[in-house]
């Protein structure tokens, strides 16, 4: 016995990982935790919040009942259970990832600690009877995983030196300021989801929405999304000359265009789902492209890259070798 037991440690200790199957994991688990955001919004969006009244079980049960919303918020705990299987196994695989890097650890750590608190809040919602505060934390919360979720994936893309520092500095950063301007607009969609006829509820007596401005407080709200939005597609074309201006750094240029592109096609999204009264399915793709752009802010951002050490001011970028692709 002793002797197994001294093997299977030694296969333990022996076992590693390559770093293109390692990637290859920590892309399903960022696929899982996207997954998990658009599952979250069909429960919202079909009224489907206290569809299980009780956590973890369902009506004091470990199958639901025989009942759409219940099923449609099961399914949504199911799914949580499969994206936990995935964090966690971009977690501990980091540490058997050969060759080992520290970084890669540390954003697989966050992962299972991100999940366990998404769980812990989740059924503190439900308990308070999905408060429109604590679903806009909730969902803010999945957007952070998200963003831990995507930079391990693309750190794990690369070894170092792989990928060549760029010494525009005004490019880099360009493309950097788009984050406050993502993160506003999605903060303000949530309040507007917040506000409008899909707060969560199931029992509608039991789920308050945002009234700080009275029967106006969603026009009021509506007004500022779509205006900040109106902004964000402003400062993407800005940033999208910049790069292409002489001396720039044109890689990021892509995905520059991807997130240009969607926020467009979010307010052609929004113009539509506003003149149609918000029907469910109309927002719950709201929410869908909301996600996917903040991605391709994300990729825009990983493929901009770090600048060169000491360049800070170094508005030109000096000629260097072609980048690898991606």
């Amino acid at each position: 016995m002793a002797r197994d037991d001294s093997g299977l440690l030694s296969r333990v200790r022996n076992f590693s990982i390559s770093p293109e199957r390692y990637q290859a994991v920590t892309l399903i688990a960022l696929a899982a935790l996207v997954t998990i955001v658009f599952t979250g919004a069909a429960v919202r969006l079909t009224a489907s919040g206290l569809g299980c009244p009780d956590w973890p079980k369902c009506y004091d049960q470990y199958v639901a009942p025989a009942q759409i919303n219940a099923w449609i918020e099961y399914g949504n705990r199911l799914v949580t259970g499969i994206v936990s299987i995935a964090v966690i196994a971009a977690a501990l695989l980091a540490f058997f990832r050969r060759p080992y890097r520290w970084h890669l650890a540390f954003f697989g750590i966050l992962l299972p600690l991100g999940v366990i608190g998404q769980a812990v809040l989740g059924a503190y919602v439900v308990y308070k009877h999905l408060p429109p505060e604590l679903v806009i934390f909730h969902f803010i919360l999945s957007m952070i995983l998200i963003d831990a979720a995507f930079a391990l994936f693309w750190c794990s893309r690369f070894e170092p030196g792989d990928r060549r520092y760029s010494s525009d500095w005004l490019g880099t950063w360009a493309v950097r300021a788009l984050i406050p301007f993502g993160q506003l607009t999605v903060l303000l969609g949530t309040i507007t989801t917040g506000s409008g006829p899909h707060p969560g509820d199931h029992d509608r007596e039991l789920v308050h929405r945002f009234d700080f401005k009275g029967h106006d407080t969603l026009e009021w709200v509506v007004q500022r999304h779509a205006a900040a939005a109106v902004l964000f597609a402003v400062a993407a074309l800005v940033v999208i000359l910049i790069v292409r201006r002489r001396g720039g750094d044109s890689r990021p240029l892509k995905p520059l265009l991807v997130t240009f592109g969607l926020i467009c096609l979010q307010i052609a999204i929004g113009v539509v789902q506003w003149l149609l009264h918000l029907p469910a399915a109309m927002v719950w793709v709201h929410v869908v492209v909301a996600t996917l752009l903040w991605l391709a802010v994300l990729w825009s951002v990983a493929t901009a890259g770090q600048l060169v050490p000491g360049s800070k001011f170094a508005l030109r970028r000096t000629p260097e070798p072609a980048p690898r692709a991606g």
